[in-house]
């Protein structure tokens, strides 16, 4: 079993900035991939960004060049550094570890990923 645990979400006026944080404990294996995904009301959870274990990154179009996912291995812990924030970035960020994966493996599809946070809101107010 793998828990994930975000926290950083709030409410922040548009342009503004916010980083989010996952910490991983459990089993995680020796090698993993972390992503991002949100969800806002009515719609369907999307892909935000994901970061494989040799740090390679993918980004959605809509966050590419404002977004930046890290990853500080020795804490296992992912970070999303969220800059110039729109009104429509507003909803549910969820956290999601695969496990015992290739190093350079990473994922857009949510049906890839084993294990989900609990979710941590954010709101952009415009």
């Amino acid at each position: 079993q793998v828990q994930l645990v975000e926290s950083g979400g709030g409410l922040v006026q548009a342009g503004g900035s916010l980083r989010l944080s996952c910490a991983a404990s459990g089993r995680t294996g020796s090698m993993y991939a972390m992503a991002w995904f949100r969800q806002a009301p009515g719609k369907e959870r999307e892909f935000v960004t994901a970061i494989s274990w040799n740090d390679n990154t993918m980004y959605a179009d809509s966050v590419k060049g404002r977004f930046t996912i890290s990853r500080e291995r020795a804490k296992n812990t992912v970070y999303l550094q969220m800059n110039s924030l729109k009104p429509e970035d507003t909803g549910v960020y969820y956290c999601a570890i695969a496990v015992a994966v290739r190093s350079g493996a990473m994922y857009s599809r949510s049906d890839d990923y084993h294990y989900w946070g609990q979710g941590t809101q954010v709101t952009v107010s415009s």
